[in-house]
């Protein structure tokens, strides 16, 4: 029985009329969820981590969203829905995908029907991901990381020809160095003529007879190796950078994939952000609130003074221009906005209750709000 998929759209917890902008950003929410760095030995977290990144790379690219929105599954997994329903292909009927074959041209398929592209062709290279932690200060200024990254690449020692050095591939006499054959089945519509695989050479189109030891014969290897990253100024949690044709190599002369480094930046011990902007809660003393001070305010660039107006009230917010986050991209840099905090003295000696006493004495209420008690009661 195949196994039981969960619909895209709900995988990703967007609706079919999600915008690019949409998806993207629900896949980098439940991408950091689920990542195996952050969920290390959690099998669940990790199958999760795999449906999510499979949604996205449906619903990402406009053409295959087009015929999973058309025909689900098996719009853009041909092998989808295989071993069920008494024969495998489409809707339980087994040679349907062969009358698609037929009707809209061979081999090439019909929104992924019909048979698999030339497994021979050039194809594209997967995109590799990477996880980059930075600091706070280190997302607000951009800073220049060292990440480690294995992709697959072309062997040396063959040159991704897979056979030893010294050596040639075969033309496979089969399919004559086209990776796939022509079958005919006989169906209830007649004979049907569609195209699979070569199965003498894998579908690559060549024999190797004394494969190279390096990659054992499939002319990839993947290495070990370190990179530096340019960390752009104004990064925020959550956003990835991409080095296009970093990622794994193509095969058959495809190009490479890209290398998506994705951003996770660690909470600060007393700054916040929101977007441009840094949020900070400033502890002020009783006295100072009261009568006024110069008084020193941590930023991301150092400490400023900041002239504290007598009188101040717990709760109040004040800006300081330019001293927020650079905008990435862009020129220019976000506020931070300061929201006072007063600290009511506590542990008071004798003394000290008693020259509160007098000062609320002298104050005739005021001070703790006894004439709106007396009006409200």
């Amino acid at each position: 029985m195949a196994e039981e998929k969960r619909d895209y759209y709900e995988v990703l917890g967007v609706s079919k009329s999600a915008s690019q902008d949409e998806i993207k950003r629900a896949y980098r929410k439940l991408a950091k969820r689920y990542h195996p760095d952050m969920n290390p030995g959690d099998k669940e977290a990790e199958a999760h981590f795999k449906e999510v990144g499979e949604a996205y790379e449906v619903l990402s690219d406009e053409e295959k969203k087009a015929r999973y929105d058309q025909f689900g599954f098996a719009g853009v997994d041909p092998n989808y829905g295989a071993g069920t329903g008494g024969g495998a292909g489409f809707d339980g009927f087994g040679d349907m995908g062969d009358i698609f074959s037929t009707i809209f041209g061979g081999g090439g398929g019909f929104g992924g029907f019909g048979g698999q592209p030339r497994p021979n062709a050039p194809q594209q290279g997967s995109d590799l991901r990477v996880q980059v932690d930075l600091t706070f200060e280190e997302a607000a200024f951009g800073c220049d990381k060292e990440v480690e990254i294995t992709p697959v690449q072309t062997c040396d020692a063959c040159g991704g020809s897979g056979c030893a050095p010294g050596t040639s591939p075969e033309t496979c006499p089969t399919c004559h160095g086209q990776g796939v054959v022509n079958v005919q089945r006989r169906t209830a519509f007649g004979v049907m003529s569609s195209t699979q695989p070569c199965n003498q050479c894998g579908g690559t189109g060549k024999i190797i007879h004394t494969p190279c030891q390096s990659c054992k014969g499939k002319g990839m290897v993947r290495k070990r190796k370190k990179i530096t990253v340019k960390i752009p100024a104004g990064i925020d949690d959550g956003q990835a950078i991409s080095r296009r044709g970093q990622g794994n190599a193509g095969r058959n002369g495809g190009p490479a994939g890209d290398l998506l480094i994705h951003v996770n930046v660690q909470p600060h011990a007393f700054f916040e952000r929101d977007g441009a902007d840094v949020l900070y809660s400033a502890p002020v003393s009783f006295v100072d609130a009261t009568l006024g001070a110069s008084i020193e305010i941590p930023t991301i660039d150092g400490n400023v003074r900041y002239d504290l107006p007598a009188g101040t009230q717990t709760g109040t917010t004040f800006r300081l221009r330019g001293k927020g986050i650079p905008r990435l991209q862009r020129t220019g840099r976000g506020d931070q906005y300061v929201t006072v905090t007063v600290q009511v003295p506590t542990n008071l000696t004798s003394a000290q209750k008693d020259a509160l006493r007098a000062f609320d004495d002298a104050m005739q209420g005021k001070s703790s709000g006894k004439a709106k008690k007396k009006k409200l009661f």
